[in-house]
């Protein structure tokens, strides 16, 4: 197992270190809910080092990302970020990725379970004129999210950052005599930075944030409440809810899926199959009290039309809620349906995304 460059600091205040995705993390310092409820309120930190950051340059670079994402590349300036997928022939995919236009390079941000996958896959289909690296275990990152998030950040950085927008990022800032690159990006719903320096000093910096934070409530925050952040904001997590064997448009990736730009890894089959989809994700909140989890049936006037892939209990909402795929003739915006959990079947109601809306986001 691989440890953070933050390993000795989680160590010190948790309790409750785990194995994920091949790295040591912690699930959470005190608990997952008050961790939860102090992001949605005010601020917390999380050490996510062990995503992956694939370094992206040369000629053909821009040419590169195109042939291998579903998303439009050439729309992005320097200083801004997009998400995207990445597609196997069959149109499944292989990772979903965050990819940041620098002045010369690109860096695609990859999910921790994917880095080695990803980056033999790139290797297979690299162009000429396009060089890659993974850089994975020279650059640590962090994220500050939460409704006090820019005030705790801004008060250990000079530059003011109170116009950067959503997915756009500074390369080079300096942060306690450090240069970063401060992206506000994030994966809870609220307004957030995240922060990539060298794992030289990246604990300097998470150091720094921890004691200036104190006064406004930022506290450190682990996995269990990362999860329950995303869930309640509809975020896809690799491996539960997408995969190889799901395409980007049963996935709800529509937007993002560019059929009308150059052509791409997988568009062909993705074009095939877009008439043919017989399933989709779909959202729903429990009426009975029941956590729903991964791997649940969906039951419809007794028929079995889908599973569950991602559940919780809410702890903004207080009810259990979850998302997953069923056979798309039964996908109705407030249809009622029923989980199995655990043998008993429990009522629930099918609902829009996200379930929270009163994030502090777009603050």
């Amino acid at each position: 197992m691989v440890k953070t460059s933050l390993y000795d600091w989680h160590r010190s205040n948790s309790n409750n270190i785990i194995p994920f995705s091949g790295y040591l993390l912690p699930v959470y310092y005190t608990s997952i809910v008050d961790e939860h409820l102090s992001v949605r309120k005010k601020a917390g930190l999380f050490d996510v080092s062990h995503m992956g950051e694939l370094i992206v340059s040369g000629k053909e670079s821009e040419k590169f990302i195109q042939l291998v994402t579903v998303n439009d590349i050439s729309k992005l300036k320097s200083g801004q970020a997009q998400y995207t997928v990445m597609c196997d022939l069959n149109g499944g995919i292989i990772d979903d990725i965050i990819i940041y236009k620098k002045e010369n390079e690109f860096m695609m941000v990859v999910n921790a379970s994917n880095i080695e996958k990803n980056f033999q896959w790139l290797k297979s289909v690299l162009i000429n004129d396009v060089q890659i690296k993974n850089s994975s275990q020279e650059i640590g990152l962090i994220a500050i999210q939460g409704p006090f998030s820019r005030k705790v950040l801004q008060s250990i950085i000079k530059q003011d950052i109170s116009g950067l927008p959503f997915y756009h990022f500074i390369d080079e800032i300096e942060i306690i005599g450090h240069k970063v690159l401060l992206s506000r990006t994030g994966y809870t719903g609220e307004l957030g930075y995240e922060i990539y320096a060298s794992t030289d000093y990246i604990n300097a910096i998470w150091d720094a944030l921890i004691e200036t934070g104190k006064n406004d409530g930022l506290v450190p925050a682990g996995l269990g409440c990362r999860d329950t952040l995303r869930l309640e904001m509809n975020y896809l997590l690799y491996g539960n809810d997408i995969d190889q064997t799901i395409n980007p448009l049963q996935a709800g990736l529509n937007w993002l899926t560019k059929l009308d730009k150059s052509d791409f890894i997988g568009r062909e089959a993705i074009v095939t199959e877009k008439n043919k989809i017989n399933k989709t994700l779909f959202s729903f909140i429990m009426l009975d009290r029941a956590i729903p989890r991964s791997g649940c049936e969906v039951i419809y006037g007794g028929l079995s039309i889908g599973n569950v892939t991602s559940g919780t209990m809410s702890p903004s909402l207080k009810k259990g809620i979850g998302i997953g795929y069923i056979d798309k003739s039964y996908y109705e915006i407030g249809a009622n349906i029923k989980i199995d959990v655990r043998g008993k079947l429990k009522r629930a109601q099918i609902v829009k995304a996200p379930f929270y809306k009163d994030g502090s986001l777009h603050s």
